[in-house]
């Protein structure tokens, strides 16, 4: 049987329960990109904070272009499996703060009536960092076909912030408070570029609801961090022998979970900080530790282990090569740009990650980390470029990563996942080994808003693009 409310007398014993009525909680929340990352972090969070007397904070997921979440959680009334896996075993839990998922290409009408909801007062994203519509320089890309479309009003909407603006513009007219918008993806000051990119889109659509949006919506920037690979259908096989009912929506993690925001709310939110999350005043320096340390080192060990034939991120980090380069790359190359929040050792820190990534009871494929690497690279890799070029260093870490990530979007080994697949494909056929750093990164270049590479860089790339080839 697949799990349900009325299934749940053939939950295992030992499975955790939620430690409140999850059928009296009204929705509080509505939540954008409900893929495994949410469920395995912002709604365990949300969850606890249920369980620890908070009250009506449950999610309504929204899914911009599949029904497959949808297909996975509403037939189970929203309920899944948290499953935390570590060299120590296994431990299983069930959550119960998601409501349901309303698939917006089909009913875009329920996702507007969701956001202007007077119970609503949160509104949350992790929509990965090409869910933004924006172009490498970070503002909005209104060539894109459906951000042009919700910007000409075509049809209902596309994206989220032809929802948002539907949403907003109801809320207002109903005399209703403004919404707490909390991007959870990986995008440096992520609260204010959100903030500054739903502005642009209103600015140009409706003036006086921009207006309002400004003064009384709120964007606190956040940090997340917790690993989530995707689940295979061995795992939810072995699950269900392990907790006695079929669960298609479950996620599997590391005990490891962190979560950094910004105390800049416009309204009621739920008391994550009781259940281990940070508020604080500023989240600039763990996002920037976390983007440039973890998810820089990430990204290499994906563009370098695929070159070498592996497939998960252990096997990636077992390579004594592959470890030193991501050593290089978070000690000295990345930390050096950094001002230590409050509390974190940076040298601890790069050795926790190392382990992390070591946790041979959690297969992470590093084809998953490759996806969307013109979206990621950017925070992950070239602000450490520029910062180190600033100041007179050289990165020959990340210039070696760089350089496996060009060779990757060649695309003649494997398909590339990336949303700007087809023009790095025509950059290559354009200026070919020769060129292609130039094109990218040189004076001019796709990314040089970000980073503009020196001559020396550019040479150290050309060459390194040479071996990797090879």
């Amino acid at each position: 049987m697949r799990i349900s409310q009325a299934t749940l007398s053939g939950l295992a014993g030992d499975v955790a329960r939620p430690g409140y009525d999850v059928g009296a909680q009204r929705c509080g929340i509505v939540h954008f990109g409900i893929g495994a990352f949410h469920r395995a972090h912002q709604a365990v969070y949300t969850d606890d904070a249920m369980a620890a007397g908070d009250r009506d904070w449950r999610i309504i997921g929204v899914s911009l272009r599949s029904g497959d979440v949808a297909d996975q959680l509403n037939p189970q009334d929203g309920l899944y499996t948290v499953v935390q896996r570590s060299s120590g075993g296994a431990s299983a839990r069930l959550i119960g703060a998601v409501s349901h998922v309303i698939v917006a290409p089909q009913d875009p009408d329920a996702v507007i009536a969701a956001l202007a909801s007077a119970d609503t007062h949160i509104v949350s994203f992790t929509i990965t960092e090409k869910g933004y519509h924006r172009r490498p320089d970070g503002a909005l890309s209104r060539e894109d076909a459906a951000l042009a479309s919700d910007l000409a009003g075509q049809g209902p909407p596309r994206t989220i912030y032809g929802f948002l603006a539907a949403g907003l513009a109801q809320r207002r007219a109903a005399g209703l408070p403004g919404l707490t918008l909390v991007s959870c993806d990986n995008l440096a000051n992520n609260g204010a570029r959100l903030m500054s990119l739903m502005r642009d889109y209103l600015g140009g659509t409706d003036a006086a609801l921009a207006e309002w949006f400004v003064q009384t919506c709120r964007c606190p920037s956040t940090m997340v961090d917790r690993i989530v690979p995707a689940v295979t259908d061995a795992d939810r096989s072995w699950l269900a022998d392990r907790i006695g009912l079929q669960d298609a929506a479950a996620v599997i993690t590391e005990p490891f979970c962190q979560w950094v925001i910004e105390d800049d709310f416009a309204g009621p939110r739920p008391r994550w900080e009781a259940v281990g999350a940070q508020i604080v005043a500023d989240v600039g320096d763990f996002e920037a530790a976390k983007l440039r340390m973890l998810n820089g080192a990430h990204s290499a060990l994906a563009y370098l282990g695929l070159a070498r034939g592996y497939q998960f991120v252990h096997e990636a980090i077992a390579d004594p090569a592959l470890a030193a380069t991501v050593r290089t790359l978070m000690r000295c190359e990345a930390a050096p740009t950094l001002r230590p929040a409050p509390g974190l050792d940076l040298d601890a820190y790069a050795d926790a990650l190392i382990a992390r990534f070591a946790n041979t009871a959690l297969p992470h494929r590093l084809i998953q980390i490759a996806m969307d690497g013109s979206q990621k690279i950017p925070q992950r890799w070239l602000e450490t470029l520029a910062v180190n070029q600033a100041e007179g260093r050289s990165c020959a870490a990340i210039l070696e990563a760089v350089a496996a990530w060009i060779v990757h979007v060649r695309g003649d080994v494997r398909p590339v996942d990336d949303p700007m697949a087809a023009k790095l494909a025509d950059l290559w056929a354009e200026h070919g080994a020769e060129g292609i750093a130039a094109a990218l990164f040189g004076e001019g270049g796709v990314f040089s808003a970000t980073w503009t590479a020196s001559p020396e860089a550019i040479e150290a790339i050309k060459g390194q693009i040479a071996g990797v080839a090879a």
